[in-house]
């Protein structure tokens, strides 16, 4: 479940807290949007360094369980609410998108 994820990584839940009980299968990693919409599984992890609103709706339509921002990146208030509104989890970390699937497979590992 994604609120282990949290709790085990010591990531911070930004926005859309009610959705930390989704389950994740796998992870995937991607900053560009059409390229996720096409790609992303349905209950991924979905890694990207983009903040807008737009990943809010593609994590929407592509099922993710949530997403992740790496190395601290700001996250813009309108994705926060929008995040918020629609019940997806959407995590901070100061670790990279490399770092953050490596812990995450070793989380895996352990479950």
């Amino acid at each position: 479940m994604v609120k282990i994820l949290v709790e085990e990584l010591g990531l911070e839940v930004v926005g859309g807290a009610n959705g930390l009980n989704n389950k994740y299968t796998g992870v995937y990693i991607s900053d560009l949007l059409s390229w996720v919409m096409a790609k992303l599984q349905p209950g991924s992890i979905w890694i990207t360094i983009q903040t807008h609103v737009n990943i809010v709706a593609v994590a929407l339509l592509a099922e993710a369980a949530c997403i992740i921002i790496p190395e601290g990146a700001a996250i813009d208030e309108n994705t926060i609410s929008k995040a918020n509104e629609e019940g997806i989890p959407l995590l901070r970390s100061t670790l990279t998108a490399y770092q953050l699937a490596l812990k995450i497979k070793e989380l895996s590992r352990l479950e």
